[in-house]
């Protein structure tokens, strides 16, 4: 699998993914490098933007793996993700939080069973301005503060009388996105969002709002800021910066969090592409994750994946 380190310009990664090709030629199994290969037809996907990442990139190796195979993955949050798939009408769900008892009764009355399969980790990273020179670090404390609907107009100040008393301007991830659930769980503790936030389940529009606003904040998948970060400064969480070691060790709590992908049993027991796809995805998703900005689960998180797939044949 060849990898480079994507440089995901916002117009490729705030759309829809479909990759494909029509041609033949000597048999390759996933995974391998060479021309032609051993499956055809297509394969729809939805989901989270935070794992959109790591899906381009291995729907664009795909693609020359297997030409035959049309692999379309749209990016509608997870939880428009997740509403495409109870209505049947995706083969797999990205996700950037874990399936909720909700989407589980639904699928369950939908007669959809599902698998769930571990892609990576992430760090829920808090963004500001290049040229705010006054944050640096803020506690979970200071991020409910801030977040949280109370009524008041928040400035900097509240939080540092030392700061600007310059009115903060939010950018979040829309209500659809697991990136907002997750957020909403560990930092607001179910309360409701600042309502004078702009919401957009598109991560781009949000990297673009804050790079352009002094007094802007807001948060999303760590991918989206190590693409973005000569123009974005990361907020230290606790004293913890965000990146790949603190990320994977869980020493940036609460934000680390792990990123799914969840298939249609009958779409992987039934179509042959979309089984073909998923066993790809599960070899490279390590790799990939690494080359965009995430981080690799343990080896033995994907071999526990590929055991799961391989059952569903049996």
């Amino acid at each position: 699998m060849r990898i480079w380190k994507y440089a995901m310009a916002s117009t490729i990664l705030g759309s829809a993914l479909m990759l494909g090709a029509c041609g033949g030629g000597n048999a390759t199994q996933p995974g391998e490098n060479g021309e032609g290969g051993s499956a055809s037809g297509s394969v729809t996907g939805d989901g989270s933007s935070t794992v959109a990442p790591i899906l381009e990139g291995i729907v664009e190796e795909y693609a020359g793996v297997e030409p035959d195979v049309q692999v379309t993955v749209g990016v509608s949050g997870t939880g428009g993700g997740f509403e495409k798939f109870m209505q049947g009408e995706t083969d797999f769900s990205n996700a950037s939080r874990p399936i909720k008892e909700e989407e589980i009764a639904s699928l369950e009355e939908a007669g959809i069973d599902y698998t769930e399969f571990l892609l990576a980790y992430d760090g829920l990273t808090v963004v500001v301005n290049k040229d705010n020179d006054w944050v640096e670090d803020l506690t979970v404390e200071d991020l409910k503060k801030l977040w949280v609907e109370d009524g008041t107009t928040k400035k900097w100040s509240d939080i540092n009388p030392e700061w600007p008393a310059e009115e903060i301007v939010f950018y979040s991830p829309g209500t659809s996105s697991g990136t907002y659930d997750y957020f909403n769980e560990v930092i607001l503790e179910e309360e409701e969002l600042n309502s004078a936030a702009t919401l957009s389940e598109d991560d781009n529009v949000l990297v673009q709002g804050i790079q352009g606003d002094k007094n802007a904040i807001g948060f999303f998948g760590y991918a989206y800021y190590v693409a973005n970060k000569d123009t974005l400064k990361a907020v230290k969480i606790g004293g913890v910066e965000p990146n790949s070691e603190t990320i994977e060790s869980g020493e940036y709590a609460p934000l680390s969090r792990p990123l799914f992908t969840y298939a249609s049993n009958d779409s992987l027991t039934e179509n042959e592409a979309a089984y073909n796809f998923m066993q790809y995805t599960i070899e490279n998703a390590g790799e990939m994750a690494d080359a965009v900005g995430y981080v690799a689960a343990p080896e033995a998180e994907y071999e526990e994946d590929m055991e799961k797939l391989e059952a569903l044949k049996k």
